[in-house]
């Protein structure tokens, strides 16, 4: 069986700027909960933006040769992230389900966040308490106006549970 793969660095995760590659109770210890919390959780507040020249901006990495460097993103709020994605998920994810196909979507959190707020168009205050858990498949099934019906985590609730609420504690100070 074959089964192909579509890859984008539109599904990346989101760019977290300053905060690119700092461990979370690190920040946390240095800059406060709150304020960590409100950069990685909020809808439309990104963290400080790196400089272009910084090694950590994504232009500095061999998988961007051909884009740009002002097409990507030197920081990110959710809102930039959901702004990133839909192209691809409009041209390709929404084609492929409209064309009948099943798909896979393999992302990250934030990514995927992103797709769950424009899907179910959750408001922007309601977002950042959505805790999405961690490599457990996440189910949609679909009206054919791609309306979500419902969706659904497979395998053990509790262990779902425990893996959403682990996402959500991620920020606590150590």
């Amino acid at each position: 069986m074959w089964i192909p793969v579509l890859k984008s660095w539109r599904l990346n995760e989101r760019h977290y700027g300053a905060l690119q590659g700092l461990n979370k109770s690190e920040s946390v210890a240095q800059l406060g909960e709150e304020q960590v919390k409100l950069w990685r959780r909020s809808y439309d507040v990104p963290p400080p933006a790196l400089e272009l020249k910084d090694p950590r901006h994504p232009c500095h990495d061999p998988k961007y040769v051909g884009l740009h460097p002002e097409d990507l993103p030197a920081t990110e709020c959710l809102k930039d992230t959901i702004y990133r994605l839909l192209p691809y998920a409009q041209e390709n994810i929404g084609t492929a389900i409209r064309d009948g196909k099943r798909l896979l979507i393999v992302a990250h959190g934030n990514t995927l966040r992103g797709m769950i707020k424009y899907a179910e168009r959750i408001p922007d205050e309601d977002i950042a308490e959505l805790n999405i858990p961690t490599a457990i498949p996440l189910v949609y099934e679909l009206e054919d106006d791609m309306t979500p019906i419902r969706r659904f985590y497979l395998g053990d609730q509790e262990a779902v549970k425990k893996s959403a609420q682990s996402v959500a504690d991620q920020l606590k100070k150590q």
